[in-house]
């Protein structure tokens, strides 16, 4: 089974708008309401993609009910902890020639609800796969995200973790099974700007030589670049098409790479299947459905069984 963990999940209200005049009264050209946060964004893509997965986490209040039933719809599993206060936060999120975010705070998460937490995670079996993307909202430990891996360590569960700098660093002794961080992030662990390829491998592989299986590199525009655990080495331009909202295109890539690994157990296909779906994300206005995945993988979609 798949697991997706995300802390501070939201409902995210996107709008298109022509202009954005600050102290003015902005008007929508369009206006939608999905079900946010990075691991819940993951479970979506899974499910367009045909793989079960079960959405981990905390709700609170009408927005948490709304939350929760809008991911059932899109096909997901889903297991929060109700939380006794506050609402579930929301987002919005506005392109208007360029893209502005307003991100709420959430509810307060009590000690109760993190232990709830720890006792679902605690049955988690061999072969499953844990993915834990995103933030860590301030009333979770900082190291929470050290805290579960250590927790599950020893039971050959595959993690996942997408997260920055010091979350993702101090998670490498746990050896997850892929990390992945954009060129800017891998950048910012060793303090460095990576602007070459041949770089941006190098300071992957160091990755790896701290504890890392596969390492997927996300560049935007320029692409993306895998190193995976035996040494080889996957880059790719991106397809060509118009970004159109870049929330989520990463967690698109993440669950094209899981649902191309498991279907496969081929590295090279799961790379392939992990950009085509970040690429199809981005060139919409949420995240993508599995036909407009297929259409930029230039295969048929029985090669990735999908």
């Amino acid at each position: 089974m798949i697991y997706t963990v995300t802390f501070n999940p939201s409902l995210d209200y996107v709008v298109q708008a022509d202009q954005l005049i600050p102290g003015d009264i902005n008007r929508t050209t369009s206006e939608h309401i999905y079900p946010g946060g990075k691991g819940n964004n993951v479970s979506v893509i899974l499910s367009n993609l045909g793989l079960k997965s079960k959405a981990l986490g905390f709700k609170a209040g009408f927005t948490g009910d709304v939350l929760e039933k809008m991911l059932e719809e899109f096909g997901c599993e889903t297991d929060f902890i109700p939380l006794k206060e506050g609402n579930s936060r929301i987002n919005v999120k506005i392109n208007a020639g360029t893209e502005t975010e307003i991100n709420g705070q959430g509810p307060v998460i009590t000690e109760e609800a993190i232990q709830a937490l720890y006792e679902k995670l605690d049955k988690l079996e061999e072969g499953d796969v844990l993915i834990l993307a995103g933030s860590i909202p301030n009333t979770l430990p900082e190291d929470i995200y050290e805290r579960i891996l250590e927790r599950l360590s020893g039971k050959e569960i595959r993690f996942v973790v997408d997260a920055t700098k010091d979350l993702l660093l101090k998670v490498m002794k746990y050896h997850p099974f892929l990390i992945k961080p954009n060129n800017h992030e891998l950048g910012e662990m060793f303090n460095v700007e990576l602007k070459r390829k041949e770089d941006i491998i190098i300071y992957a592989k160091k990755l790896q030589a701290l504890g890392a299986q596969h390492v997927l590199v996300s560049m935007a525009g320029d692409g993306a670049i895998l190193v995976t655990k035996d040494g080889k080495v996957y880059e790719t331009m991106p397809p060509k098409g118009k970004v159109v909202n870049s929330v989520g295109a990463g967690d698109s890539m993440v669950a094209g790479f899981i649902t191309g690994y498991l279907n496969t157990k081929d590295m090279e296909k799961a790379f392939r299947l992990g950009v085509a779906a970040g690429s199809a994300s981005a060139f919409c206005s949420w995240l993508a459905t599995r036909d407009e995945i297929v259409a930029l993988l230039g295969e048929p979609a029985e090669v990735y069984h999908i």
